[in-house]
């Protein structure tokens, strides 16, 4: 079914402070989920393996067996290529990311080898290993590698780490429960309304992931507030579905502009703190420096 949305210069679109400041574009990473730019390539990797299933009826059991495990071979590393792009989009728009712990493009170009190994026995066994070696090979030069290495942790204690990991997961499920739940009253301004909210959430979830020892001031916010938005979400869209009622709609959406502020001056608390933190250490660092004679005196507002 089409559906509307609407931009930041229509008419319809919903009035936000922080629109009034300049800050109209959302970064990558604040999205709902960032998209790799080749992820729908490799459904073409699984259509390119249907002759397998073509030239195997009528062949004989072993046949037609031999040609199901190649095609089905092909069509799942086609899927754990594109859920390695996924994740290699999401590694790429975090400055603190963990490596993905499965190399899924790695292993889907294995696959893709794999398959077409068992597809082309016909050709003996060094045609069937050659082709194999071919097919891996061009898996990993059409979609690369996976990231291999973590990116922007040093110094940070990994089970720190983990904690604010596993705090924004949870909150990543409280905003698809919200999204989820928000579909059924079938209402496209409220939808990217709560897709708004969302990014100013994320806004949250990127301060701590980058800092996580904040996780402790913005722990009631990844799971207290999160939970209750998602709670009064359902309530809300049950009711609006059954039927749309206006007063409840207004107060719906003041409750999402009350989340929304009170996430927006957390995330900037913690950044400000951050940055109040880091002039800190700078200045203590230079003045021991100084101290020691190894750098020249500048005034704390020279910078």
């Amino acid at each position: 079914m089409a559906r509307r949305f609407s931009g930041k210069y229509s008419p319809e679109a919903p009035h936000h402070p922080d629109r009034l400041n300049g800050q109209e574009d959302i970064p990558t990473e604040r999205l709902p989920r960032p998209e790799h730019p080749y992820e729908g390539r490799p459904f073409w990797v699984a259509i390119c393996a249907l002759p397998f299933l073509f030239g195997a009826f009528g062949a004989g059991p072993v046949a037609l067996a031999r040609a199901i495990m190649a095609f089905g071979l092909c069509a799942g590393a086609a899927f754990l290529i594109r859920e390695g792009l996924r994740a290699q989009a999401a590694y790429e728009a975090r400055r603190v990311a963990r490596r993905p712990a499965l190399p899924r493009k790695i292993l889907g170009a294995m696959g893709i080898g794999l398959g077409l190994a068992l597809g082309a026995q016909e050709m003996g066994l060094l045609g069937a290993l050659g082709s194999g070696l071919i097919g891996t090979a061009l898996g990993i030069v059409a979609f690369g590698l996976d990231p291999l290495k973590n990116k922007g942790m040093d110094g940070i204690d990994p089970f720190q780490q983990e904690r604010a990991a596993e705090a924004v997961a949870i909150g990543e499920e409280h905003l698809a429960a919200m999204r989820a739940a928000i579909a059924r009253a079938h209402a496209p301004q409220l939808e990217a309304r709560v897709e708004m909210f969302a990014t100013r959430a994320r806004d949250l979830f990127r301060a701590v992931e980058e800092d996580p020892n904040d996780l402790r001031a913005a722990r009631r916010y990844l799971t207290l507030y999160l939970e209750g938005a998602r709670d009064a979400t359902i309530r809300f869209a049950d009711l609006y579905a059954q039927s749309p009622d206006p007063a409840a709609r207004s107060r719906y959406e003041s409750l999402l502009d009350d989340l929304e502020r009170n996430f927006t001056a957390k995330s900037r608390q913690l950044i400000e703190s951050g940055r109040e933190g880091l002039e800190i250490e700078i200045d203590v660092l230079r003045e021991r420096l100084e101290r020691d004679g190894i750098a020249p005196t500048f005034s704390r507002h020279h910078d």
